[in-house]
């Protein structure tokens, strides 16, 4: 009988789970539709920016020194790894602090690496190595972004990261997410954020436009160069933030139905244990009764 009760409490502590994950399922799908919808409608516009940005791409590669576009040596780089606050979401968090890693042992293991993190999870791994940042002017406490996720609060965080590509504290940004493709699909990417350098290779014919640009291609571009790497980082944090409504979704989905599988099981197990001790009364008092008669 204690075999049983144990296997109740199991049954119980199991369903218990399960309505959480299942709380959890329907929370996240409902902040997914939000979140996509954000996405879904940034993309058009970013887009039509950088085909624009693209048109100009001779005249940015022409842009005085000490701009967003100077290309320099690389000496000492700056990663943004962009994660959530929380986890129970997969490998959404560790696939990104992965590629993170794996780019300061590959591209750059004899350079100086940064890593400012933009989320919970990554800076709670990397504030405990070198990588921290140390002696910058870069923002801290990114995390609280997602708190109050508007342009205009990631706009100042882009003003001051350019600015510390500006003053030459790095010689190249990177930004590495999860690119939101499906609820059930996020691609981690690494992009140059800085410096901005023209596309490699000519335009397609049909990305071509014959634009009049007034007053000239190198103000136009200086007014438009700061304005999209914003857009750019707070496209980036829309598409981590659409994967990780996405991811935890999906994983709270498994966990429901592995919890609902688990529950099947541990029943038939009592069922099976129930019989056994109600097979092992009825022998013992037939027994019993064999033994009187005799």
């Amino acid at each position: 009988m204690a075999n049983l009760k144990e296997i109740r409490s199991r049954i119980t502590s199991v369903s218990s789970t399960r309505q959480i994950t299942s709380a959890m399922k329907m929370v996240s799908a409902a902040k997914l539709r939000r979140a996509q919808d954000a996405i879904t409608q940034m993309r058009p516009y970013a887009n039509k920016l950088k085909e624009l940005l693209m048109n100009l791409s001779e005249a940015a590669a022409d842009m005085e020194q000490g701009s967003y576009t100077e290309e320099r040596e690389v000496e000492r780089v700056l990663l943004i790894p962009i994660t959530s606050n929380r986890g129970l979401a997969g490998a959404f968090n560790a696939n990104v602090i992965k590629e993170t890693n794996r780019r300061i042992a590959e591209e750059y293991s004899d350079k100086d690496v940064t890593v400012l993190s933009i989320g919970k999870k990554a800076d709670d791994f990397f504030k405990k190595t070198t990588y921290n940042i140390k002696g910058t002017t870069l923002p801290s406490r990114l995390e609280q972004l997602y708190d109050d996720l508007t342009f205009e609060r990631v706009s100042d965080v882009a003003q001051k990261i350019m600015n510390s590509f500006s003053y030459k504290q790095f010689d190249r940004v990177e930004l590495i997410y999860n690119q939101f493709v499906n609820p059930a699909v996020q691609n981690v990417v690494s992009e140059q954020y800085l410096p901005v350098v023209p596309p490699e290779g000519e335009l397609e014919e049909n990305e071509k436009s014959d634009y009049i640009f007034e007053p000239t291609k190198e103000f136009i571009i200086g007014e438009l160069l700061p304005k999209s790497l914003k857009i750019q980082l707070y496209k980036a944090i829309l598409d981590s933030y659409a994967s990780e409504h996405g991811a935890r979704m999906t994983a709270m989905h498994k966990a429901t139905d592995n919890a609902s599988e688990l529950i099947g099981e541990l029943k038939l197990v009592y069922n099976k244990a129930r019989q056994a001790s109600i097979t092992n009364e009825i022998l013992e008092i037939v027994g019993g009764a064999e033994a009187l008669n005799s």
